[in-house]
C-alpha cells in the first residue's frame, strides 16, 4: 500500500495577501508528509499570475514564479490570465526561472506549431515506491483573444484523446490539469472515464469533499487562494484502491511570522519598480467621476480613437480607479488609476445595429451607474456613466448621430471600446452583430499612457525646470 498527497491552488490572481500563508503551509506539508514516507506532489492550476498587482504588472509575471519557486511547486499550467494577460513574448518568457514543470498540452505557436517556451504537454511524476503518476493540463478557449496574439487553442476532447494514448501504457494514475471549468471537468469525467482525477479551476468553484464523476474525482479550491486543495490516492500494487478531496481554509492555516512583512514588501517593491518609469508630466490634475464625463474620460477616448484607428469611442467612467495629479505621471499612476487586464475592442456595426447598441446603453444607463460588477477583467467597483466621443445620442427626439450626422442604415460604422463590452450581458449587440477585432499588444492603461506621453512630454518640461532652474529662458525656436 502507498499513500499519495496532491496538493493543488488555482486562481490565485495574485491575490499576494495570501501567498505567504500558502507558500508556507505548502511547504510544511511536503516535509510533514515526506517524512511519513508518504509522497506529495504540488500543483497550480492557472490564473496565478493576475496583472492587478503592481508587482505582477511591473515585473510581467516573473515575480509570481519566483514565489511558486520558493513554494515548491512539482508541476503548473497556463490559465488564461497567463495565456491573454501577457503578449507572445511575455509568455515565451514567462517561465525561464521556473523550477517546476509548466505543463500545457493544447496551446500551440499559430506560426511553428510549437509549444510556449519552457512548457511541456505531460510529465510522469514517480513516487517513492516507483507508482507512475501521469500529468496533462488544458487551458480554455479565447479564440477571440488568443488568435491575435499568436497562439492557437487545441479542442480539448481531441488533445485528450492524444494525451490518453501516450499515457495509459506509461502510467498508473492519469491526472488532468483543467483549466477548463466545471462544466467541461464534468464532460471530460464523463466521456473519458480513464482519467483519474481532474484538479479543476477558471470557473472559481469549490468542491470541499470533491465530486466523482463515473470513475473520475474531481477536485477544486475556489479563488484569490482562499483554499488550498487536497486529494489523497491510496494504491495498491500500482492500481488505486480509494481516493477523496477535500479543502482547507487559507484564513484557518497559521500564518508565518513574518507574514504581514512579506505582504507589504510585495506591494512595495511593485510600486518602486512602476515608479521608475515615468511617463509624462501634467500641467494640471485630471480628476475623474465614475458618474459624469471629464477631461480625463475625453482625453482616454481621444487615446483609444488614435490607437484603434476610429472615428468614435466609448467607455465607461467606473474603470478609472483614481484620478491623476499634476506633476510627474509614471506607470504606477497609470497601474493604479487603470489596474484592468482589458485590450482595445474595434466594433464594426452597420447603422441600424449601431442604433440598437446606443439604445442599449441608454437604456442600461442609470441602472448601470452604480452598478457593482465583477470578473471578465473588470478590476473596478462600479460600471458608472457611459460617455461618447464621436456618437452622441438625443434623447428628446431618440436619434443617434455620428460625428454630428444622423447615422445612416445603409453604411458601416466604426468606434473604440474594451473587450469588457462585449463580455457583459448588457449590450448584446456587439457580440451577436458586431464584427470584432480585439488590438494587440496595449492594456487600455497603456494606451492611454501613450497619449498623455505625446500630449504631455516628460523630457521637454523637464528640460524646461533646468533651464528655468538655472536662471535662463528657454527659447522653443533655438
Amino acid at each position: 500500500m502507498e499513500r499519495i498527497h496532491l496538493y493543488h491552488t488555482n486562481d490565485i490572481h495574485s491575490h499576494l495577501s495570501k501567498w505567504p500563508r500558502i507558500a508556507h503551509y505548502l511547504r510544511e506539508e511536503r516535509t510533514r508528509i515526506e517524512n511519513s514516507g508518504d509522497s506529495f506532489f504540488a500543483f497550480d492550476i492557472g490564473d496565478a499570475c493576475d496583472r492587478v498587482h503592481p508587482l505582477i504588472e511591473a515585473t510581467n509575471g516573473t515575480a509570481m514564479i519566483d514565489l511558486m519557486n520558493d513554494a515548491h511547486y512539482d508541476a503548473v499550467t497556463i490559465g488564461n490570465n497567463e495565456g491573454i494577460g501577457s503578449s507572445k513574448e511575455q509568455l515565451n518568457r514567462l517561465y525561464d526561472s521556473a523550477n517546476f514543470k509548466t505543463i500545457i498540452s493544447n496551446m500551440r505557436d499559430a506560426e511553428s506549431g510549437e509549444l510556449p517556451k519552457g512548457t511541456i504537454p505531460f510529465e510522469i511524476f514517480n513516487t517513492k515506491k516507483g507508482h507512475r503518476i501521469g500529468i496533462f493540463a488544458l487551458t480554455a478557449s479565447f479564440p477571440t483573444s488568443y488568435i491575435p496574439i499568436g497562439w492557437n487553442i487545441q479542442d480539448s476532447f481531441e488533445v485528450i484523446t492524444q494525451m490518453l494514448e501516450i499515457l495509459e501504457p506509461l502510467t498508473d494514475t492519469i491526472v488532468l490539469l483543467s483549466h477548463l471549468g466545471i462544466g467541461d471537468d464534468r464532460k471530460v469525467a464523463e466521456m473519458f472515464p480513464m482519467i483519474d482525477i481532474i484538479l479543476g479551476s477558471h470557473t472559481h468553484h469549490v468542491l470541499p469533499k470533491g465530486e466523482r464523476v463515473r470513475d473520475s474525482l474531481l477536485g477544486a479550491a475556489g479563488r484569490y487562494g482562499e483554499y488550498v486543495g487536497h486529494v489523497v490516492i491510496d494504491v495498491d500494487e500500482n492500481s488505486i484502491v480509494d481516493s477523496s478531496a477535500s479543502v482547507t481554509p487559507i484564513d484557518e492555516i497559521p500564518a508565518p511570522f513574518n507574514e504581514e512583512e512579506l505582504i507589504m514588501a510585495y506591494s512595495q517593491k511593485g510600486h518602486q519598480l512602476l515608479k521608475q518609469q515615468q511617463i509624462a508630466f501634467l500641467p494640471k490634475a485630471l480628476p475623474i467621476s465614475w458618474y459624469a464625463d471629464s477631461e480625463l474620460m475625453q482625453i482616454s477616448l481621444e487615446a483609444l480613437k488614435y490607437y484603434a484607428k476610429t472615428e468614435a469611442a466609448v467607455l465607461n467612467a467606473g474603470l478609472f480607479m483614481t484620478s491623476l495629479n499634476d506633476g510627474v505621471i509614471t506607470n504606477d499612476e497609470l497601474h493604479q488609476m487603470l489596474p484592468h487586464p482589458m485590450r482595445i475592442l474595434r466594433v464594426t456595426l452597420p447603422g441600424a445595429e449601431l442604433i440598437r447598441v446606443v439604445e442599449e446603453m441608454e437604456k442600461n444607463r442609470h441602472y448601470l451607474r452604480k452598478f457593482p460588477i465583477r470578473g471578465m477583467g473588470f478590476r473596478g467597483k462600479y460600471f458608472g456613466e457611459i460617455v461618447y466621443n464621436g456618437v452622441s445620442f438625443d434623447p428628446t427626439t431618440g436619434e443617434v448621430y455620428w460625428q454630428g450626422k444622423s447615422v445612416r442604415a445603409d453604411r458601416d460604422y466604426t468606434f473604440a471600446t474594451v473587450d469588457h463590452f462585449m463580455y457583459i450581458p448588457f449590450f448584446p449587440t456587439i457580440e451577436l452583430k458586431g464584427e470584432n477585432e480585439l488590438i494587440f499588444p496595449l492594456f487600455i492603461r497603456n494606451v492611454v499612457g501613450q497619449h498623455l506621453k505625446k500630449q504631455y512630454p516628460l523630457n521637454q518640461t523637464k528640460l524646461d525646470e533646468e533651464l528655468r532652474n538655472e536662471g535662463e529662458q528657454y527659447d522653443p525656436n533655438e
